[in-house]
């Protein structure tokens, strides 16, 4: 009976360990998975390029736990070991060298400062990999063919981690709180990758002369990014407004604005002379909207409308907050 127990003990380690391999490695591909764990032990310039690195060791060991046979199977599950062997030790000077900082292990959920919780589980999963050499079956063979003693060892192993992983109690934490979006911190990068994929990005890239904005600023919910542009001869600025949550299909809106006489000369995306309907990511995209406009014989401005009283008086669609920015648009 006992041998049997642990053979199981010792196979389920691979799908296991595969699997912590391939959620690590996934969270570190985030750019914020850059300044936690040992890599606050490294150059500025250097996280970023050994996390990604980490990234794609991570990977290769867990598909290499799960389908390599023969020697290059004995390699990986060596390596493996190491690997979790080496972390303990720079967990642990990660930890002298700075209190507050997280392990990094699970990316930007690994914050909580290091403690023996985390130290512990590194050095348990050190030792299950090192319990795997020599092992004929692979990961995915017992993950494919489990018996009810793998079960049970599994839920026990599982339950073991949970209670030595704080990335649990902090994820449980951030879905109870989630931040609202006018403090979510939201990267420049994402909010230009919304931008691009609009139409009113593509309506527009004629009229800009440079693809980097000049200008970006945030209030709020939405992120606004200013870029020179020429329109019929004259110097515009092209400003817009991206919500910086919600869906990624979410409204993306523009304006025009004469440089010379600050007056503007076109809308795009929310800002219509139609009658808003429910929120951004249903508005009608640009070209339906301008074509409704036409048919209903309504394509120049009326009054009350932005094009009119912009920027004085609010403006029906665009968001409050380019009245309120500071920069002059």
């Amino acid at each position: 009976m006992f041998p049997e127990v642990l053979d199981a003990v010792r196979e389920v380690q691979l799908p296991l360990l595969a699997a912590l391999l391939l959620l690590g490695a996934a969270a570190k591909a985030s750019p914020r998975a850059a300044g936690t764990g040992v890599s606050v032990l490294l150059p500025e310039r250097l996280r970023r390029p050994v996390t990604l690195a980490t990234c794609l060791l991570e990977a290769a060991l867990a598909v290499a736990l799960l389908t390599a046979t023969g020697l290059l199977g004995e390699a990986a599950r060596v390596l493996t070991a190491l690997v979790f062997a080496v972390s303990v030790a720079l967990l642990l000077v990660a930890r002298r060298r700075d209190p507050e900082a997280g392990c990094g292990c699970f990316g930007g959920l690994s914050r909580t400062p290091i403690g023996w919780r985390t130290l512990t589980r590194a050095g348990l999963l050190a030792a299950g990999a090192a319990a795997t050499v020599g092992l004929a079956p692979t990961g995915w063979e017992v993950a494919s063919a489990p018996t009810a003693t793998h079960g049970v060892v599994l839920g026990v192993q599982l339950v073991l981690l949970a209670l030595l992983s704080p990335e649990l109690r902090e994820a449980a934490h951030r879905f109870a709180t989630r931040e609202p979006c006018e403090v979510r911190e939201v990267s420049e990068r994402r909010t230009r990758r919304r931008l691009r994929g609009s139409e009113v990005w593509r309506t527009n890239a004629r009229v800009m002369l440079r693809t980097e904005p000049e200008e970006t600023w945030r209030h709020g919910c939405w992120r606004f990014l200013r870029y020179d542009g020429l329109r019929h001869g004259r110097r515009v600025d092209v400003v817009y407004a991206v919500r910086v949550d919600g869906p990624r299909r979410t409204g993306v809106r523009a304006v025009l604005v004469d440089r010379e006489s600050g007056a503007v000369i076109a809308s795009f995306g929310a800002v219509t002379t139609l009658d808003l309907q429910g929120p951004p990511r249903r508005l009608p995209r640009p070209r339906e909207a301008a074509r409704r406009d036409e048919a209903q014989g309504r394509a120049g401005a009326r009054p009350g409308t932005l094009a009119k009283e912009f920027p004085g008086e609010s403006g029906r669609g665009l968001p409050d907050e380019v009245r309120a920015s500071d920069p002059v648009v």
